[in-house]
Parts: C-alpha cells; structure tokens; sequence
C-alpha cells in the first residue's frame, strides 16, 4: 500500500512540471498547441493543421519507393514499355514502330504501357501492382510479399531521377519540409564485377586456424587488402566518377524542372537534398564489400553523398546469414573512412518473420560493430539480449531511430501496442518520423504525423521536438545549433542573444549560419515555426 502511495505522489508531483513546461512557451507556441488539441477531435482537420506545421526533415526515404505509381506509368509510356499483364510489371519492347512518334513493338502475349491510356481496368491494376492501394492479404501472399514484390514490377525504367527527385522535392515542399535525405544506388556494375572477379578471402572456418571465430576474410588485414586490389582496378575507379556524373546531372534535371535560380523558381528549390548510397544487402559478401567501399569512396568525394545505408529485406536469407560480416567489413571501413557516416536498416523485423534467434542482435551489432549513428526501423528492440541495457546505450550516445509507423505496419503487421515507439520514448532514445517508401505505401510525412498524433498520442510539442530531431541528427555539414545533442532549449554562443529563429540575426550568428549547413537549416525551422505559430487564429 505504502510503495503505491509514493507512486502516486510522484506522479502528482510530475504534473506541476508538465505545467510549467507548457506555461513556459510563449503565447504563440501555447496557442498552436490549443489548436493542435481541437484539430486531434477530427482527422480530417488534424490532417490540415499537420500539413502547415513545418516538419523539418525526412531521413528514411528510398527514391524509387517514393515514386508514386502514376508516374512510373507515365515514364513506361514515354520509354516505350510494354507491360506483361499476367504479372502486371514492365518488360521492354522488341522494337519500336517507325511512325511519328514511334510505338512500341511487344512480345506475344504482351501490350504497349501507351495502352493504359485508354484501358482504366489495366491502368488501375497496375497502380495496385506497383503499390499497397488495394491490397488485401491472402494465403500465401502478406503486406510483407506484396510490398518487396512491387519493386521489380516497375523495374526497367530508363534514367528518370531526376523527375524523380523533382517529384518528392515538390511534395516535401507543400507539406513544409525542407531537407530530404534520400537512399540512392548509383550505378555499381563495375565495382561488383571487381569484386566477383577477386571473389572472397578463404580464411578457414576451422576454430583451431581462426581463433576470432568470426566469419571468413573479415581480418583487417584480409579486408584491406581486397581493398586495395579494388582500388587499383580501373573499372572501380571509373565506377566512382560515374556515379558523382550521374547524381550531378539527376540534381540538374531537378533544378531545371523547378526553375531553380530564375524568377519562375517553384518552393520545391527550397528543399535541400542529400544521398545515401545505399548498399544491397542480400548478395555474396564480394559484391557487398565492394558496393559498400564504392559508396564510402563516393561519399568522401561528393559532397551530396553524405553516407551510406545498407538495404533489401532484412529477413532474406543472405541479408540474415551474412549480418555479422557485413558489420564486420563496416567495422573495419569506419576505421578507414571514419567521417563518413552511416546509418543502417536493423531490427525491420517481427516475432515469426525469423527464427527466435535472428531477433536478438541486429541492432545492437549495428550499433556497436556497425558504427551506425542512426538505426533505421528497430522494430524488434525489445526481443535484442538484454534489451533495456541497449536502449540505455542507444539514449547516452544519442543514436536516433528512424520511425517508419505506415511501412511496419504494412510489411510487417507491426502497430499500437506492438510497436516499439513507446519503448524507446520510454528509454529516451531520440527519434524521428519518416516515410521509408511513400509512394509504395500511397502516403506521405504528414500522414505519419498524424498516425503518430492518434495511434501514440503524441502531443504538438512532441512533434515540434521529432521536427527538431530530424534535423540534430541529419548528416548535414557543419555543427549543430544547440549547445547540447537533443537539447532544444540554448544554441550555440554564437546565436545565443538572438531570438532563435529570427529573420535577420546579427553578423555573429550570421557567421557560424554560413559555416554549416546543418545550423543553417536547424534556424530556418525555427523561423518556419516562429511563422507557422504566429498564424494560427
């Protein structure tokens, strides 16, 4: 009786707290909150509040998985596709008709995409194969089938990015974002032909030869040396120009849609845009080390390229019998390319999805073996050995995780009292909330907003802090802000007597502003929000 009584005192004695902590905003930022509060009573006027409030970054995002499926019909038509409608996916032509303009020639059985046009039936059924719109689990066929399944449908699709990025700029930008930080595979042909043509250091398995256990060719100096043999192979070298010839033209293609730089310029060229290489996951470690050390070259001399993402299917099975190399060769390229930064997929998986034991490591070896500064999904945190002592961990280096609510419950069924959000609110580990494949998934960040609003409760100043999150923990150039990691109340002593946020802060402030580009977006969000709140009625 005696300790439920302390409990509830202590639990009174938290109250005042909140109080004051709500009574210490100013009368704006209490207003929007009265505003939030009323808009919560109705999804759809919850949707047009979330839509203005300013949400500073997306962090986990696949560029192909963005695209909505409307458009890849769009460019299939454009490249002449042909659609085999017993699979519902895109196939190329055998040739091309010599009217004006030209029309695809298909294989027997098989029509030109133009036909969507004018058959809705098949143009729907096609937004449905290259989506979640519509899709009801079957024996034999779950969200999980479906959502991995749409990716080869729309497949071989000629060089669209920079529409692409374009596209989710523009969207980003009617929902008040300002930084996206994009999954991209740049072109890896010649560096996985590199690196099957070395294969892979036959260390023997054999304890009594391999006292570390670990699995094989993962010595450092095993590892350094296919390094080396990589980068003296012309075709890998060329493989990196490419690539930063490739990213450069996709963000040209981009700016010249939006009319970047010239009076017609749309809000989209405020978005600001960065990659991740992201590494295919599910392959012989040959191919995985050298798209890894591709991407990590790439990203040290390409400024848009600001680190790296391993990808595919976690539950595959090369994604789950190389996990432990594959945190073993990111152990040792750290050490080579320590500025780099990494964030890696861990834990996007659910009780039953795996065996038991495939539940209990991945996030913690990302963490500790893998260098990850972000954790992408972490689903199945609370099934990791000794969870609680992780979390901990997680919450003292502040290594933020990546919340994606609408894709684990897709693919994975994993919601509400399920999910793991709670616990790591719980642990304070910091968090943000991201999209992972929007236009898969037919939503987009403010839904994610409002899903976290309604299913966690999550309150306006919860959002304005995974806002501010989304930002401290992007992999922008250049200092943060605050003085503190994930402490939203001093900034750094250069902007320390200006209001933060101000339209015009003073030539100090203005001084560090230029010297990063991270702080440099931390106080536009600050002034979106000083704008966003003033607004409000």
């Amino acid at each position: 009786m005696r300790r439920h009584l302390r409990l509830t005192l202590l639990l009174l004695a938290a109250l005042p707290s909140f109080a004051q902590t709500r009574a210490a905003q100013s009368p704006q930022t209490q207003r929007a909150i009265r505003a939030f509060d009323a808009a919560k009573a109705s999804p759809l006027e919850l949707n047009a509040f979330l839509v203005r409030m300013p949400k500073g970054a997306d962090l986990h995002m696949h560029l192909s998985g963005a695209v909505y499926a409307e458009t890849f019909i769009q460019n299939a038509v454009a490249d002449n596709l042909c659609i085999n409608p017993t699979t519902l996916s895109l196939t190329k032509n055998i040739g091309t008709t010599r009217s004006l303009p030209p029309q695809a020639v298909c294989p027997e059985g098989q029509v030109a995409a133009a036909t969507t046009l004018k058959d809705q039936k098949l143009y729907d059924d096609l937004v449905d194969a290259f989506s979640m719109r519509s899709f009801v689990p079957t024996p034999g066929t779950s969200g999980h089938d479906q959502f991995f399944a749409t990716f080869a449908r729309f497949g071989g699709l000629k060089d669209h990015a920079g529409e692409w990025l374009d596209e989710v700029a523009t969207r980003a930008a009617n929902q008040n974002e300002q930084y996206l930080e994009i999954m991209q595979s740049p072109n890896f042909n010649a560096a996985a032909g590199a690196g099957r043509e070395l294969g892979w250091p036959a260390t023997p398995y054999d304890t009594a030869l391999n006292p570390a256990g670990d699995p094989t060719g993962t010595t450092p100096a095993e590892l350094a040396h296919l390094r080396d043999q990589l980068l003296a192979n012309p075709a890998f070298r060329g493989n990196i120009a490419q690539d930063q010839k490739d990213l450069a033209d996709s963000l040209a293609t981009r700016a010249h849609i939006e009319h970047c730089g010239t009076p017609a310029a749309t809000p989209a060229c405020a978005v600001q845009i960065r990659f991740l290489g992201q590494v295919l996951r599910a392959f012989p470690p040959e191919q995985v080390f050298a798209q890894t050390l591709l991407y990590f070259e790439l990203a040290s001399v390409d400024p848009t390229v600001v680190g790296i993402n391993f990808v595919q299917p976690e539950d595959a099975r090369l994604a789950m019998s190389e996990y432990h190399r594959q945190m073993l060769m990111l152990d040792y390229l750290h050490t080579v390319y320590p500025k780099v930064h990494i964030s890696l997929h861990a834990g996007e998986l659910a009780p039953g999805l795996v065996p038991p034991s495939g539940l209990r490591f991945h996030i913690r070896e990302a963490v500790e073996l893998g260098h990850a500064e972000r954790i992408g999904h972490g689903v199945d945190i609370m099934y990791e050995k000794d969870p609680d002592t992780l979390l901990k961990e997680m919450a003292d280096r502040h290594i933020m995780v990546e919340i994606n609510l609408t894709s684990n419950d897709g693919i994975l069924g994993v919601t509400l009292n399920h999910h793991s959000l709670p616990a790591y609110r719980k642990a304070h580990v910091p968090f943000a909330l991201s999209t992972d494949d929007e236009g898969v998934s037919r939503i987009n960040l403010t839904h994610e907003y409002a899903r976290a609003a309604t299913d966690f409760s999550l309150s306006y100043l919860d959002l304005k802090t995974v806002a501010r999150t989304s930002l401290e923990h992007s992999f922008l150039a250049g200092p943060s802000l605050w003085q503190q990691p994930d402490n939203f109340t001093r900034t750094t002593f250069a902007c320390a007597t200006q209001p933060v946020g101000a339209e015009t802060p003073n030539a100090t402030c203005q001084a560090f502003l230029r010297s990063s580009d991270k702080a440099t977006q931390q106080w536009e969000l600050e002034h979106r929000y000083k704008v966003f709140e003033s607004t409000l009625p």
